[in-house]
């Protein structure tokens, strides 16, 4: 995994994470934190309890660019404007879960607050998805969470990487400067 930030001061871009080991970063709980073939890999620690991974410098502004896989059932984010103590950690989490891989019947499935903004030990959600409003999830995520994160944080910039769907692309398309996407390629093969 690769993390870029980009103050907005000097527009200098500074690296996180050098690809080879956790200099500039402290490991916080029990979780095991790695380096292998230039990704970051997190696994659960023995006692299966939160863990975190922090920078060592604090940021203002900035751009934060990185790629996420979560590969297990699990709660994961990314935590900006946050604060910690121990393994409390205040502040505002990007929620990233694990595609939805149970019965729908059995409950909500890890996978349907990707995308949400939470605020641990504050307001709670500040934007939550609500996939049960479409059957296709980046249709609802464009209809549902984008435009009430884009009013909330009207300056906040968002670059949504592979959309597939002409909700994604009208979205996209009449949203304003500070949000701009990439496009996915699909190809279909008939036998």
């Amino acid at each position: 995994m690769g993390v870029l930030l980009f103050p907005f001061l000097c527009m200098a871009q500074t690296s996180l994470f050098n690809g080879q080991n956790l200099d500039g970063w402290t490991i916080h709980g029990t979780e095991k934190w790695y380096v292998d073939a230039g990704e970051l890999i997190c696994e659960s620690g023995p006692d299966q309890q939160y863990g975190y991974l922090s920078t060592n410098q604090f940021y203002d502004n900035f751009e934060l660019n990185l790629e996420f896989k979560q590969e297990a059932n699990g709660n994961s984010g990314v935590f900006f404007r946050s604060t910690l103590e121990g393994t409390k950690i205040s502040g505002w989490q990007v929620e990233v879960a694990p595609p939805c891989k149970q019965n729908p019947k059995e409950g909500i499935c890890p996978g349907d607050a990707t995308g949400g903004v939470y605020e641990s030990y504050g307001r709670g959600w500040l934007i939550k998805p609500d996939f049960d409003k479409d059957k296709n999830a980046e249709d609802s995520f464009y209809k549902n969470v984008m435009p009430t994160l884009a009013q909330k944080f009207p300056t906040l910039k968002i670059v949504c990487e592979h959309i597939t769907t002409k909700t994604a692309c009208d979205f996209v398309t009449n949203s304003g400067d500070n949000i701009a996407a990439t496009i996915t390629t699909i190809a279909i093969t008939l036998k």
